[in-house]
């Protein structure tokens, strides 16, 4: 199965694909989703919704899963991230998919073994779990693991029904 995996940020958001055969992954493809911070709100959001189009539209995948939005201390910042991450839902949506939703925490906890986990640990272990990918960066990064969480949830799911 392929699985895609999404870290939502207005100004930058991370995708990450990965194939899931049992419990063997690998790397297919990663990068990310940059706007313009000049542009006005509406047309970045626009243009990130016309760009996760093009990723799903390539890679078709079966599965997708999103990190969940964190409150942080600007409320601004806060807001227009869940803008993003809507615009990210409704995309996936469109696409048939039923996205997982996973909190930062859990997903750290899931790649890492710790929630507390540095993006450095993240990145090492998703390269590991991956190897001979080249991450785009840290929201790549964040990305996969988003998706290899996915795949764990998925196949935990699997051999429990």
């Amino acid at each position: 199965m392929i699985i895609l995996g999404l870290d939502p940020g207005l100004g930058t958001t991370g995708w990450g694909v990965i194939r899931a055969e049992g419990n063997r992954l690998s790397h297919l493809a990663n990068g990310r989703l940059k706007t313009d911070s000049a542009a006005p709100l509406a047309r970045r959001l626009a243009h990130l919704d016309t760009m996760l189009a093009a990723i799903l539209a390539d890679h078709a995948p079966g599965a997708a899963a999103v990190e969940e939005v964190f409150v942080n201390s600007n409320p601004q910042s806060t807001l227009k991230l869940g803008q993003a991450r809507g615009v990210i839902l409704l995309g996936v949506a469109r696409a048939g998919i039923e996205p997982g939703e996973y909190a930062a925490r859990l997903v750290k906890k899931a790649i890492v073994g710790v929630g507390g986990a540095e993006k450095t640990q993240v990145h090492a272990m998703v390269a590991r779990l991956l190897p001979g990918v080249v991450i785009d960066g840290p929201d790549a990064a964040d990305a996969l693991a988003v998706a290899i969480t996915h795949a764990h949830h998925l196949a935990s799911a699997r051999r429990a029904g």
